[in-house]
Order: structure tokens, then sequence, then C-alpha cells
């Protein structure tokens, strides 16, 4: 699994879609910091674009990938090899060169503005990590959509729809669902709801952390009462990574299952 995830991981580094990906949030970064030196205000605005632009790149990316290399994957299944290598090593390869990209491209903006001595340093440190999850999540989302759906253009209409469900969608829906029963106390029922949708729930571990959860008015004080704890913090990445293991539990499970 590692000599595919290898292969796969320096494959997609020679891609020049990989070099534009991470130039983009070098080049984003720097503009950021060079119009102000308020690196609190600049995370936030990272993370608005974070929250949009990895989940969508990291499905676009994944399928993708998947369907353009059917050939050589075809070839490997006629092989000694184990399924399960072959395509958990191909997502792991596409995950791991999509958050490579995304530490270098705001990683070092950050660390050339003094990053490491200053005190945001820990709400930096969040932001990343939660884009290196929000990677490895939607491209295991799209590898199973691939996986499941032979047709290329419903795998990729899939995906598409996927990630416009967490991205847009749901958030209405919880907007509607709040403002129809705002008569009842909801904020338990927000607090929970969000943890069904990890883009959300990462943003909201950022918010936590940047101690803006004001922002989000009384709900926000429920979430700061426990996310902000330690134990919340703790039980929030690990809902992140149960979200990473289901999708890759599929991808092991339906590889095995399939009849290529």
């Amino acid at each position: 699994m590692f000599k595919i995830l290898k292969y796969s991981f320096y494959d997609l580094m020679r891609s020049r879609w990989t070099y534009i990906y991470g130039a983009f949030y070098f080049l984003f970064t720097l503009s950021l910091l060079w119009l102000s030196n308020d690196l609190s205000k600049v995370i936030i605005s990272l993370m608005n674009v974070i929250l949009i632009l990895v989940p969508l790149i990291a499905t676009m990316f994944a399928v993708m990938y998947y369907y353009n290399s059917r050939e050589f994957t075809e070839l490997l299944l006629a092989q000694p090899i184990r399924r399960r290598d072959i395509f958990l090593g191909q997502y792991f390869g596409v995950a791991a060169s999509l958050a490579m990209s995304l530490l270098v491209g705001v990683g070092i903006p950050f660390f050339l503005y003094g990053i490491l001595v200053s005190a945001e340093i820990f709400n930096f440190l969040t932001l990343l990590v939660v884009g290196v999850f929000l990677s490895f999540i939607f491209s295991a989302i799209a590898f199973f959509i691939g996986l499941k759906n032979e047709n290329r253009i419903k795998g990729f209409g899939l995906t598409i729809i996927i990630w416009l469900f967490f991205a847009v969608i749901y958030d209405g829906i919880f907007l509607l669902a709040l403002a129809s029963f705002s008569d009842y106390p909801l904020e338990n029922f927000a607090m929970g709801i969000s943890m069904f949708n990890p883009i959300d729930l990462s943003r909201i571990l950022i918010l936590l952390k940047l101690d803006i959860s004001a922002l989000m008015g009384f709900t926000g004080a429920v979430f700061q009462k426990f996310l902000g704890t330690p134990l919340g913090i703790v039980t929030s990445f690990g809902i992140l990574t149960i979200w990473l293991l289901l999708p890759t539990w599929g991808i092991k499970t339906v590889a095995l299952r399939k009849d290529f």
C-alpha cells in the first residue's frame, strides 16, 4: 500500500494543477498578510476560503484521479496485490498531496511573518489541522463515490452534489429549522446537528479557538460551554476522525466486494 501511496503522491506532486492549487493559497495568504498585520483577521479570512475551497478541490481532484487512473488500476488488479492496498494507497496519496499543497501554500507566508513567535500560533495550527482533515475526509468520500459508480458523469455529479449539500444546502436547512422552531430551546439540538456536517464542525472549532463565539449569539455560548473545553475539543476532533474513518472503511469494503 505504501508503494502505491508513494507513487500516487509523487504523480500528483508533479502535476501542474497541484502547483496551481498551492500557489493560489500562497499568493492569497501573502496578499491578506500584506493588507493586514492582524493575524487573527487573516486567519478568519482564510477560514472562509479554506472551508469552502478545500472540500471542493478534494472531491474534484480525488474523483478525477480515480477515473483517469482506471487503466493503471486494472493493471494493478491483475497483479498479486490486495485490492484494499491498491485503492487505499491511491486515496492516501491523493489526499496527502492536497494536504501538502495546503500546508506549504498557507504555511510559508505565515512563517515569513513570524507566526512561530506570535500569540496566534495555536489558532493558526487549528486552521491547518482542520484543512488537512477536510482534505482527507472529502477525498475519501470522492473515492467511495467513484468506486460505487462506473459512470463518470454520475460520479462527478454526485461528488458536486455532496460538496454542495455540506457547504451550502445543509446550512440553509439548518437555519430554516432554527427559524421555524425559534420558540423552543434548540441550543443543544444545534450543537448536536452540527456534528453531522464536517464543514460546520470545523468552522465552529476555529471560531471558538479565536474566541469570537459571541458572533453566533446565544447558541455560541452553548458551543463555548462544551466545545470550548479540552474535552469538547477532543470530542470534536474525535468526530472529525470518525468522518474520516467511515468513508475510508467504505472504500475498503466496496473494493473487496466490487466485481471489476
